[in-house]
């Protein structure tokens, strides 16, 4: 068993940045003289973003810098204004949407998928059938974002399966949004007054994927791409476009659009595509500064003074989605301004980010805003998806591959453990130790979502997640595999995959991929080419021995390759195989199981790229009836869908624990086991309670363990950890299949008789 370690700052620059000198709570700073003496000579220095974190939204001095900052580019100068300019490379190349196509249980998922929420909400659910974006009345907040959300998930969902209901419901959609964009080239239902540039980077994402995916579209899309583009230009220019922060933090969604025209379908607007690119980065609100030591909040952010609020001007950095979003902007400024120290800042957001408000399954903790690593908090399903994708767009586009072993734990962790294993119901929050899920009544523990968080169910809580859970798998996938520079094709996210695609250097790959991982871990490989080309695969950084059996044309002994043989790549964690035409590929790897500490003396438990938590049992009771939305809307059960009725799948779901969720273990005892056949199909659904073939057995016993606000109080303290039964062996299964679980365990030590 292997105990894991992370790279923090040390104790004294963590408490440095939070003692009472912080420039979160800078009582010195205080003082209106201070603030009118100091403020235009602070322009020039790294303290004034510090500082302005101490700040409200509504304080004058705030409001100054804003309207200063807005007429300064910190890039300007930097930024070559002209088309004859290169954006910095990728270190792998994304391939086209539809290239990749899903297989075994990965396949069987996105089926789900389609046949359930996500590709049935055009049908019922009125944030997408009912949509102000489609002629009707329905929407959550006003910036439209429902649409835009669903576009951007169920066109990489449609193509990788070639499902043409969907893809009918998503080119229905973009005619008719395209059909009605407005005479200045606004997509959306916004009158000018009231227009938000936010919602339409999710959009222009979706519509991104489309032409990929479906080059006869360009000619719809692009033209309307470019016109919305120039509008946006003019209104960045004149320093409008934002209703609320959240495009401010956003943003880099829309620069990989930007970049993505640029690069692909540059036209006669090169110029103006990157003036955009520094339009919107000049009006962001900066990352870089957030992910210093000087401004990023370490600890638990309930225990920051004076409180962070939705007012506080570090709230948009600290709302757990924005900051799930956040992560890619140094790496999408980076490349078109070269200003390599965003790369390094990005290194330190995403550690920094998921080391002290990461949650054991991979996301980010955050119950609205980031709160420390309580398994008391949840995180959100939008979250979730967030970080898998930016994860996926950071190994593209630097290679590190941290970023590619977290976003795997993301997917297969705190993805699936959010839905019901048909996938027609989904929660809003995940808490690592949750072993109910219902509706909570009185006060929960969380910043500041509702007494439905926790409940799965059609659109519990809040429509985001409902909308936006559909780009989780359809993207990791579309991210899975990559080009290696000219001649070389890269498993970048190691999941059953098929890829067809032509390198840069001309050559033709076919190549499948056929495993069971993650829950088994041997990967098989066929492919027929062009040509001889360089297979690479990545090696994730748990593994602690891999053997490799490549066999290239029918006449060609094997070779055998392991860690004596065949390195990795130190930054990326690729190995590279040089092929033939055709062959095959044995990829095996080796694993111990791996403990995290989670604080308290508690830990997580993981084998592989799986989290294990503590099986508690399973009760689901169905609750039929109306669904409410958080639009006040009701959806009458068993009408119709295709009339607006909620399909008979949709249901709200009680699910309880049938065993003693109050367990300690004991570390020393942990035994893992696989029954997994190679010959055999998973089962599938493969999520749902006892159906992955692995799990790990371990001595524990039950202690005394209260609730707090309506779910487990955080666990007791070590002294405090006495039996109150006898010491047993219980069991612990994947994360992502047990929808009630405990994930973060108290330990203690059992005395071993002779």
């Amino acid at each position: 068993m292997v105990q894991m370690k992370k790279e923090r700052p040390t104790k004294e620059e963590a408490e440095s940045c939070h003692d009472d000198r912080s420039p979160h709570v800078p009582n010195s700073y205080r003082g209106m003289c201070i603030k009118s003496s100091l403020l235009f000579l602070a322009l020039s220095f790294y303290w004034l973003p510090t500082y302005l974190l101490s700040l409200s939204a509504s304080d004058p001095i705030f409001e100054i810098y804003s309207l200063f900052h807005s007429s300064f580019s910190h890039d300007m100068s930097i930024l070559p204004l002209t088309g004859n300019f290169s954006l910095n490379p990728f270190t792998f190349t994304p391939l086209p949407l539809g290239s990749i196509k899903p297989l075994a249980w990965l396949d069987d998922q996105m089926q789900l998928m389609s046949n359930g929420l996500a590709g049935h909400q055009h049908d019922f659910y009125p944030i997408v059938s009912d949509s102000k974006w489609l002629g009707g009345q329905s929407e959550y907040s006003a910036l439209n974002e429902g649409v835009p959300y669903w576009l951007n998930g169920l066109v990489p969902l449609a193509y990788a399966l070639d499902d043409d209901r969907l893809k009918r419901q998503t080119g229905d959609v973009v005619d008719y949004i395209l059909h009605h964009q407005q005479s200045d080239g606004w997509l959306g239902p916004e009158a000018p007054a009231d227009r938000d540039i936010w919602g339409r980077f999710p959009l222009c994402l979706g519509l991104m994927q489309l032409v990929e995916a479906d080059a006869s579209k360009s000619s719809k899309v692009l033209p309307a791409l470019y016109r919305f583009v120039s509008l946006m230009h003019t209104m960045l220019a004149k320093n409008i476009g934002y209703q609320q922060f959240w495009g401010r933090v956003r943003y880099p969604d829309m620069i990989i659009t930007l970049q993505w025209l640029y690069e692909k379908h540059p036209g006669n607007s090169t110029n103006r595509l990157l003036e955009t690119m520094s339009l919107l980065n000049q009006h962001g609100l900066r990352w870089a500064d957030y992910y210093n030591k000087g401004n990023f909040i370490f600890r638990d952010l309930d225990t920051v003074q004076p409180p962070i609020t939705d007012q506080s001007p570090i709230f948009p950095h600290v709302h757990a989605v924005n900051a799930a979003q956040g992560m890619k902007a140094g790496a999408a400024i980076y490349r078109f301004n070269n200003d390599a120290s965003l790369l390094e800042s990005t290194r330190n957001g995403v550690n920094w980010t998921l080391t002290y408000h990461g949650d054991p399954a991979g996301s980010i903790t955050g119950d609205e805003r980031e709160s420390g690593q309580a398994p008391n908090r949840g995180s959100e399903l939008c979250t979730a998806v967030e970080t898998m994708y930016s994860l996926s767009y950071l190994y593209q586009a630097m290679g590190d591959r941290d970023f590619a072993d977290r976003c795997e734990r993301a997917a297969f962790n705190a993805l699936p453990v959010m839905f019901t294993s048909d996938l027609w119901a989904h929660q809003y929050l995940v808490v690592p130790n949750q072993p109910f899920s219902y509706s909570l009544d009185g006060p929960n523990p969380f910043w500041n979502t509702g007494d439905q968080s926790i409940l799965y169910g059609t659109s519990p809580n809040y429509p985001c997640c409902t909308v936006n859970m559909p780009q989780g798998l359809p993207k990791f996938l579309s991210n899975s595999f990559v080009q290696v520079g000219s001649n070389g094709l890269g498993h970048a996210l190691l999941s059953p995959a098929r890829v067809n695609t032509t390198l840069l250097s001309g050559t033709k790959v076919f190549l499948s991929c056929n495993t069971s991982y993650p829950f088994a871990q041997v990967l098989h490989y066929t492919f027929s080419a062009s040509a001889p080309f360089t297979l690479n695969l990545r090696l994730p950084s748990w593994a602690t021995m891999y053997e490799i059996i490549a066999s290239s044309t029918a006449h060609s002994s094997p070779k055998t390759y392991d860690s004596s043989s065949l390195f990795p790549n130190p930054h990326s964690g690729m190995l590279s195989l040089d092929l033939l035409e055709t062959g095959t590929v044995e990829y095996k790897l080796y694993s111990n199981i791996r403990t995290e500490d989670r604080g308290n003396d508690t830990i997580s438990i993981y084998h592989g790229a799986l989290l294990y938590a503590l099986d508690v049992g399973y009760s689901d009771t169905i609750i039929s009836g109306t669904i409410s939305t958080s639009t006040a809307e009701k959806i009458p059960q068993n009408a119709s869908s295709s009339a607006g009725g909620l399909p008979n799948q949709a249901h709200n779901h009680i699910i309880t624990n049938t065993k003693s969720w109050n367990i300690a273990i004991d570390p020393s005892t942990l035994v893992y086991h696989n029954s997994a056949d190679e010959n055999r199909k998973l089962p599938n659904p493969i999520w749902a309670h006892g159906a992955p073939p692995n799990y790990i057995t371990v001595h524990g016993c039950e202690i005394e363990w209260g609730i707090e606000k309506g779910l487990p109080a955080p666990p007791p303290l070590k002294g405090k950890r006495n039996c109150t039964g006898r010491v047993r062996e219980v069991v612990l299964r994947p994360y992502g299949s047990l929808k009630v679980h405990m994930a973060v365990l108290p330990t203690v030590t059992f005395v071993r008789k002779r």
